[in-house]
């Protein structure tokens, strides 16, 4: 049902989470995600990373039921779209644009290609979670 099928997508959402967050600290990016709510401290930037991966977690859980799940290459690339879709709507769009940086809306250097990485492992991390939950019933 689709309370069970987002309580996956939650926890995927974390478990993906965590490694992308790990990701953005070794890259010094979670004080940038912090000023989201004005506060440049890594510590803040995890926990404002960490709410985004919850609710990005259950937005896929409401998707992922009708996504066919009977084939580990199905599940991965979706988790790389999942990702790359985010990375568009997050890193490119939205985060520049919450941010005052208008500017900075779709623009692509070093910053954004290691964000690329942190998001399809994020998406894989997820949908990867995800099947195995739902796996098991």
């Amino acid at each position: 049902n689709l309370q069970s099928s987002v309580i996956r997508g939650v926890i995927g959402g974390i478990a993906g989470g965590v490694v992308f967050g790990i990701w953005m600290a070794i890259q010094n990016m979670l004080p940038m995600v912090g000023m989201l709510v004005q506060n440049d401290s890594a510590v803040v930037g995890f926990g404002v990373h960490m709410v985004i991966s919850i609710i990005i977690g259950a937005t896929y859980g409401v998707v992922g039921t009708r996504i066919p799940a009977n084939n580990w290459g199905i599940v991965v690339g979706a988790g790389v779209v999942y990702g790359i879709i985010w990375w568009v709507l997050g890193a490119l769009v939205l985060m520049p644009l919450m941010m005052g940086m208008n500017e900075m809306v779709l623009q692509i250097g070093d910053m954004q290609w290691m964000s690329l990485i942190g998001h399809i492992a994020f998406g894989v991390v997820l949908t990867v979670v995800y099947k195995l939950q739902a796996s098991r019933g």
